[in-house]
């Protein structure tokens, strides 16, 4: 038999009976050039089932991209700083203007972009699959703004792209739509003005995807089979592969750093940044902004009420019109001056909608968290004089501003409950309606059920013995 002796390649034969199985490993290599054989090498096991496995790939890249895959997390997700559900709508696409149309949108924002989701991030995954992917905004070179101009709405803020596109943004809840503005802005201002100009990000995302630290013994021989030029490039690779793993630490305090930095809204009140509202205020501090014990919203929402509501069918039962009631609260936050008597208040629903959420917007409820145990232990008690006298006394010791709150209020509902017959709405009724509004517990640890009816007895009490409980033997 006739030995090949062609230079080109050659073929090695290896057998191993590796725990009692046969297994023969081919393996082709070209001899005319080290680097080639790298990229040309290839292995095939044939099993005893006379079956091929799928060839694994060699090529140093794809084994590259393959470890770093498990290795180093994608930058997109090192890099998202903040996402959540948001009002969005788009009003001009490359400087032309489109119609205004509000949609719910889970929003993700990365240290230079923001994505748009119609559902969250999770829940989209199969539709990004078949091919629908997310709207994306660059915000390199971006520009964001308050725009209360620009809608009727509350907390909107307006997002303008290098590229002459713009969003509005927007939340009813004053903390989060303003965490977003100053995350949105911090990302906005560590990019570059020019949208032309490569970010750090990126860097460090070609940094990553150099090499991996778990690669060095997989190149070490490379290195010592390619040219001179080539070892020294692969080894400054190699060099800047042996941080990756400290760089990402470093993103990721940064990050954690930057958070805990970010002022909070209490901090942006004392320094004057953002004004004192009405609604979403501690009932003291708006009572010692007025220089009383009862605010004077609450004062004009109960004139009004007096005036023209007492005989309207389930008064503070039935529901205003919500834009409606948003275009009061907005008005009175601006400290506007503010005339109930007007037309566009003249659907009184509305004026008791925006009362109710007056209350139910306090950080701490017109029965402080402090009182709430007390109060409950107070209408478990079975006699009901002691029952009374209990909450009497509670009642006597709470601070001034939400015991004279409290006293105009139930004083109110009292001539709510004498017209009973007309407004349907009786001593019941609105126990249901305010018990949940005015007392809650500061962590809801028990049963939600069980304290729902000991919201509403305790508001029930305070109206059927409105007079013994908060009336003195001089009024």
């Amino acid at each position: 038999m006739q030995k090949s002796t062609n230079s080109d390649t050659s073929v090695e034969t290896l057998n191993s009976t590796r725990q009692g199985t046969g297994a023969v490993q081919m393996r082709i290599k070209n001899a005319n050039s080290h680097h080639d054989r790298l990229s040309q090498s290839k292995s095939m096991i044939l099993t005893d089932a006379g079956k091929v496995t799928e060839p694994i790939p060699r090529h140093r890249r794809n084994h590259s991209q393959h470890v770093l895959k498990d290795v180093i997390p994608p930058l997109e997700q090192l890099m998202v700083e903040k996402e959540g559900y948001l009002q969005k709508a788009k009003i001009a696409d490359g400087g032309k203007k489109l119609r205004k149309n509000w949609s719910t949108s889970w929003i993700v924002l990365s240290s230079r972009k923001i994505e748009f989701y119609k559902e969250s991030k999770q829940q989209a995954l199969p539709n990004m699959k078949t091919g629908h992917k997310p709207e994306s905004v660059d915000l390199c070179g971006a520009h964001i703004e308050w725009a209360k101009e620009k809608s009727s709405r509350k907390n909107v803020f307006q997002i303008t792209t290098a590229s002459g596109n713009e969003f509005l943004l927007q939340s009813d809840i004053d903390f989060i739509i303003l965490d977003w503005f100053h995350a949105i802005k911090n990302a906005i201002d560590r990019l570059p003005k020019d949208p032309s100009t490569p970010s750090r990000n990126l860097e460090l995302f070609k940094i990553q995807r150099s090499s991996s630290t778990e690669l060095l013994s997989h190149y070490d021989n490379d290195i010592k089979e390619q040219k001179p030029e080539h070892r020294k490039s692969l080894m400054f690779r190699l060099h800047h592969s042996a941080s990756d793993t400290n760089d990402k630490n470093r993103v990721k305090s940064r990050l954690k750093k930057f958070i805990t930095r970010r002022p909070s809204l209490k901090t942006l009140q004392e320094k004057g940044l953002i004004k004192d509202q009405i609604f979403g205020s501690h009932l003291h501090t708006v009572c010692e902004r007025e220089n009383s014990t009862v605010p004077r919203f609450v004062k004009q929402c109960i004139e009004a009420v007096e005036k023209r509501g007492l005989d309207v069918d389930g008064i503070y039962r039935v529901s205003g019109n919500l834009a409606t009631i948003q275009k009061l609260r907005f008005i009175v936050n601006q400290e506007e001056k503010l005339n109930l008597d007007d037309s566009q208040w003249e659907d009184i629903h509305v004026v008791t909608g925006a009362l109710k959420m007056f209350f139910r917007e306090l950080p701490e409820p017109l029965f402080p968290f402090s009182f709430f145990e007390r109060f409950v232990e107070a209408i478990k008690k079975q006699d009901n004089n002691t029952r009374i006298e209990t909450m009497k006394s509670l009642v006597q010791k709470l601070p001034p501003s939400n015991r004279d709150t409290m006293k105009v209020l139930f004083g109110h509902l009292t001539k709510i409950v004498a017209k009973a017959s007309k407004n349907l709405m009786s001593t019941q009724s609105l126990g249901i309606v305010f018990g949940p509004t005015l007392l809650r517990a500061e962590n809801e640890t028990g049963n939600m059920a069980i304290h729902m009816v000991y919201q509403n007895q305790i508001a029930e009490l305070m109206l059927s013995e409105y007079k013994k409980i908060f009336c003195s033997e001089e009024d």
